[in-house]
């Protein structure tokens, strides 16, 4: 009977699956005027309190005097709960601490690593969950240095600024995903504090299904002057962790693991909610020589992509601040574009809220492989709150998806494309419009 239904749905889907493509969604006013309160006055403010504290290096949390980490972490944390109190009670604020043991490599002694967490609760029973995250540590030219300055202006108090402006203009909304703004302490020592989070998340069995990291996204001048006011680089993982390389290259989806497929849709949306701002995707995982908080993200088994600006001044970060040959060498607040930081955080902020109100990414996606045909067969799971689904296709050949199908409500289908020379994709609707992030069918004989 069961063989029966399911041949049943799959030829009735078949018809759906001719009906025209979907159009984009249009910007939803609720996210539209969340955009709208980003204030890059309101983030400058934040970008030059957290300067003041002279250093924030992981090392300088003994420091008193309104000097150093623990400073650094109490403010945001304050700033986390003024802003909880727009929520209704669905914000709280935690820190998430531990004792980090000396290495031999970049700690060079004990010492306490700590992060602050605001967390707005979604409505969903075991809620899925998205980060919006940062560092909020800084570094000179000496990683354990706590005597001279470390201002850390654009690495990283551009994305902390981001993520508390985020939360501020976000706090009053009722989300169906749980959002976490994050702001981890030691990424400067190796990612200490996200790995310790997304441990704890993966230990919790969490189901994060997304982290938005922004590291370095406050300047729009590059190092030879030129100004690029107009886009964000996007940079995610190809292969998921743990991936088969045999696996891979049979199926073909070395461009399709959850993190690609959260950067496109992250490229969609943001592109969408601000038509003179964009993502240009960066298909690895991260910069050569650097990383960033997402790969902890990455290395627990969740998606996560990496917001980093255009071009970058290597003189004005990881610098003792000093002049040197005519060069002057710091990171500095003066060499900040705070318009072009405010369009960063609206471009979080539209990924962030349209991925939390809308539904999730479908999970156990297959494509049918039983049979020699020139069609395709696709089945996945429900996903709560989805009205209807669409099968998203595009060549092999091609960076993002194109046509969409809408097939209505079911969790079968058959499409008259061959498996063979296409890529798909399945993504959930709900009544309202909302797309999720497409999930990738891996193929079941």
């Amino acid at each position: 009977m069961r063989t029966l239904l399911t041949a049943v749905t799959i030829l009735f889907c078949t018809a759906a699956a001719h009906a025209a493509p979907s159009h984009a969604p249009m910007p939803d006013p609720t996210i539209a005027a969340m955009l709208a309160k980003v204030s890059p006055e309101r983030i400058k403010a934040t970008n030059s309190k957290l300067i003041a504290f002279g250093t924030r290096s992981t090392f300088s949390e003994q420091m008193t005097g309104g000097r150093g980490a623990a400073a650094a972490r109490e403010w945001i944390a304050a700033q986390f709960r003024e802003i909880a109190k727009a929520s209704g009670g669905r914000m709280t604020v935690a820190l998430d601490s531990y004792i980090q043991k000396v290495d031999g490599k970049r700690i060079v002694r004990d010492v306490e690593i700590s992060s602050v967490i605001a967390t707005i609760q979604g409505d969903e029973p075991g809620s899925r969950t998205y980060v919006m995250s940062s560092h909020y540590d800084s570094r000179n030219s000496d990683n354990a240095d706590t005597t001279h300055d470390a201002p850390g202006a654009d690495d990283n108090g551009s994305g902390t600024a981001a993520v508390i402006e985020a939360a501020s203009v976000m706090a009053a909304l009722k989300p169906h995903a749980t959002i976490l703004f994050a702001t981890y302490d030691s990424e400067e020592q190796g990612l200490f504090g996200s790995a310790h989070h997304a441990n704890a998340l993966k230990d919790a069995h969490v189901d994060v299904q997304g982290d938005l990291n922004n590291d370095i996204v406050g300047a729009s001048v590059g190092d030879q002057g030129e100004h690029n006011p107009g886009y964000i680089r996007l940079f995610s993982q190809a292969l998921a962790t743990g991936a088969d390389p045999k696996t891979v290259n049979s199926v073909g989806n070395e461009n399709d693991s959850p993190s690609r497929e959260l950067a496109r849709y992250a490229k969609e949306t943001g592109d969408r909610y601000q038509r003179d701002f964009h993502a240009e995707m960066i298909d690895r995982t991260d910069r050569f020589l650097r990383g960033g908080d997402h790969t902890s993200f990455n290395t627990a088994g969740f998606p996560a992509v990496r917001f980093t600006e255009p071009v970058e001044n290597f003189a004005h970060q990881h610098q003792t601040p000093r002049t040197e040959n005519g060069i002057e060498y710091g990171d500095f607040q003066k060499y900040m574009d705070f318009e072009y930081l405010a369009r960063v955080t609206r471009y979080n902020v539209s990924v962030l809220a349209s991925l939390a109100m809308g539904p999730g990414c479908p999970a156990n996606a297959a494509v049918l492989t039983k049979e020699l045909d020139n069609k395709t067969q696709l089945t996945w799971e429900a996903v709560p709150g989805a009205a209807r689904y669409e099968v998203v296709r595009r060549k092999t050949t091609d960076a993002l998806w194109g046509e969409a199908l809408d097939v209505g409500n079911v969790t079968a289908v058959t499409v008259p494309y061959s498996k063979d020379n296409w890529l798909f994709g399945i993504r959930a609707v709900d009544a309202h419009g909302q797309r999720g992030v497409p999930a990738f069918p891996m193929p079941v004989k």
